[in-house]
């Protein structure tokens, strides 16, 4: 018998849920091929809300020699900024952090677009960031 990693109520110690998405790039929407460049990562508990992304040029350009790379690195830029808040967050600078993620991974038809949300425990939601980042994207 294999061991499970089911934690039930009070039983997660000092860890917090979290919940993430993945960040799609679909350069070409209508044949629904996309590449991971991005991860979104809110803990509610810690109020973090972040983004980090990596735009691997060389997969977008195999699925579109005409990708508008500029333009994915700008909109890939504006969830780290939107996720940052304050002044670069434009109007949602003012949301809190878990409006900000609500409204970052709602579905849209765009080159950009977020994967389903997905959770999870960790004492670092920010280092968690980064390990998503690691294991799904790079």
């Amino acid at each position: 018998m294999t061991e499970r990693h089911i934690t039930r109520a009070g039983q997660g110690g000092d860890r917090d849920v979290y919940e993430y998405a993945l960040l799609r790039v679909v350069p070409r929407v209508e044949r629904g091929e996309c590449i991971n460049a991005g991860v979104l990562v809110y803990c509610r508990a810690k109020a973090y809300v972040g983004a980090r992304t990596h735009l691997d040029e060389a997969r977008l350009l195999a699925l579109d020699p005409r990708a508008d790379v500029a333009g994915i690195r700008a909109a890939l830029g504006a969830v780290e900024q939107v996720c940052g808040g304050g002044a670069g967050a434009g109007q949602a600078a003012g949301d809190d952090p878990g409006r900000r993620f609500r409204w970052l991974v709602a579905p849209r038809s765009a080159m950009v677009q977020p994967g389903p949300v997905h959770t999870g425990l960790t004492t670092d939601p920010q280092a968690e960031t980064e390990r998503l980042l690691e294991l799904l994207v790079r």
